[in-house]
């Protein structure tokens, strides 16, 4: 399993444990790891790694914003710090300013542009308030 696949596991999970527990979704901030995403969508693949990893189906969804990365601290809970992968572009560069910031903070303020949503008709909480583009 490659990084960004095994992150998006790692985000599915955190998907699944905020949706059971009234949470909005999480905000998929890495383009590295959104395009694994994309690369499994729609796959049976895709349909067993959500299963596994969230107990449920995950589509994926249209939400721009910026702003705080609300499931930093329940990631680095489950897994520790966040990796490099986090903050990496779809062709591989590395922003190092943003990963020198969030090791200084433990903060991540981020854009993002899609964002998972329950499946098989669930509607997922709300988003949280943001700044939208």
């Amino acid at each position: 399993m490659s990084t960004a696949t095994t992150e998006l596991r790692r985000f599915l999970i955190i998907t699944g444990q905020r949706f059971k527990n009234g949470q909005s979704a999480p905000e998929m901030f890495s383009p590295a790891v959104d395009k694994a995403w994309h690369d499994l969508l729609g796959t049976p693949a895709y349909e067993a790694l959500c299963q596994e990893s969230a107990g449920r189906p995950i589509r994926h969804v249209a939400n721009n914003g910026r702003g705080a990365i609300a499931w930093v601290t329940a990631y680095e809970e489950a897994y520790g710090p966040l990796p490099e992968i986090w903050f990496t572009d779809a062709d591989g560069n590395v922003d190092r300013d943003a990963i020198a910031r969030y090791r200084e903070s433990g903060v991540v303020v981020a854009e993002w542009d899609c964002g998972p949503a329950g499946g098989d008709g669930d509607i997922a909480p709300d988003q949280p308030a943001t700044d939208r583009r």
